[in-house]
């Protein structure tokens, strides 16, 4: 993938408060027909010491553009890149998949920090 998620340090740590990111050009490639792929990424996040710097995280999706990926393994992967990087609290990553075939997906993956009552 693309390089590293950064972050920087959270203001408020203390705070519980919610920062939402929307990437609403998101692209990459079916890995079946190879045709390209198009969509929004959002990621819901509650910062616990640090947060997502965002020209990091642009880069980092940008990655996946000539990249051939299904969309419950790239959401799943973002979710996991941004856990790794800034763990949060809680985050949930959503894809919204524009039509394909007639047809829309949407895929959401969920982490919840065990400290905080999660299975994670």
């Amino acid at each position: 993938m693309g390089g590293p998620i950064e972050t920087f340090p959270n203001a408020f740590p203390e705070r519980e408060y919610e920062i939402e990111i929307r990437c609403p050009e998101y692209t990459a490639v079916c890995p079946r027909t190879g045709q390209p792929d198009f969509g929004e990424i959002r990621i819901i996040y509650v910062p616990a010491a640090a947060c997502i710097e965002l020209k990091s995280l642009k880069y980092y999706l940008q990655s996946y553009r000539n990249r051939g990926i299904f969309y419950e393994t790239a959401v799943n992967q973002i979710l996991d890149d941004v856990v790794a990087s800034c763990q949060p609290r809680r985050c949930t990553v959503i894809g919204l998949f524009r039509p394909r075939g007639g047809m829309t997906t949407t895929v959401t993956a969920t982490y919840v920090c065990k400290r905080n009552g999660g299975d994670d």
